[in-house]
């Protein structure tokens, strides 16, 4: 995973970011003090920073400086403020990009990776394949989850559940539209097999302290439930 440092004072929206940016399976970190950003850059190492230009003690530029004294990490911008000197002073300082608020979260995410892509010679499709849940990374590519406890392998079965449960979370998912997505022709399917295939699932994810957020809805169908971000 690409670690992504967001230098933003906006609580609220530093939160939006983070939880947005993170089901996009990158690892997103703040910055515990102002005065300290610098310091904060070093330790941490990250692969992109993101920044606002308006911050506490110094503005984005005298930090952008700073870093770029020491580093070619890649730096976005973002600035509420809708002067032009501000975008040619952030392409002047290094700046890879630099995003106008308020803005929308795919251009941010198209920005990403575009430069990701360029820098690291990346290939952002794989990306698509990854997804975040209640803490845990969903390899779709690889059948596989994993999370702090260890990591378990799906079957093609089980990582089709588990997809239409978590793409649709907090809603439930009939049985017969779980049985349409799994089998071609769903006449020749008892039902009891979608069962069997769904507790599997659930043992499975139980290993990774996951099974608790896969729901039944007796005489409805299932539910992904999703643990709330702090």
């Amino acid at each position: 995973m690409f670690k992504l440092l967001l230098i933003e004072d906006d609580e609220t929206l530093f939160k939006e970011i983070k939880k947005r940016l993170t089901a996009w399976s990158y690892d997103v970190y703040g910055v515990r003090d102002f005065n300290q950003v610098f310091q904060e850059f070093s330790a941490l190492k990250p692969n992109l920073v993101i920044i606002d230009i308006q911050l506490p003690k110094f503005d984005g530029f005298h930090w952008c400086r700073m870093i770029r004294s020491h580093s070619n990490v890649p730096i976005i911008f973002l600035s509420s403020r809708d002067h032009p000197s501000d975008m040619v002073m952030s392409m002047q300082l290094g700046a890879d990009d630099f995003i106008q608020k308020p803005f929308h979260f795919e251009v941010l995410i198209a920005k990403i990776q575009a430069v990701l892509r360029r820098v690291y010679n990346y290939n952002t499709d794989h990306i698509i394949t990854l997804k975040t849940w209640c803490g845990a990374t969903i390899d779709y590519e690889k059948n596989i989850v994993e999370n702090e406890k260890g990591s378990i392998e799906l079957t093609k079965n089980e990582i089709v559940i588990l997809k239409q449960l978590i793409e649709r979370k907090n809603k439930i998912v009939s049985r017969e539209e779980l049985i349409k997505r799994l089998w071609d022709d769903e006449r020749f399917v008892s039902d009891n097999t979608l069962t069997v295939n769904l507790n599997r699932l659930r043992k499975k994810l139980e290993e990774l302290d996951l099974g608790r957020f896969i729901e039944t809805k007796v005489g409805q169908g299932y539910l992904a439930i999703e643990e709330e971000s702090i």
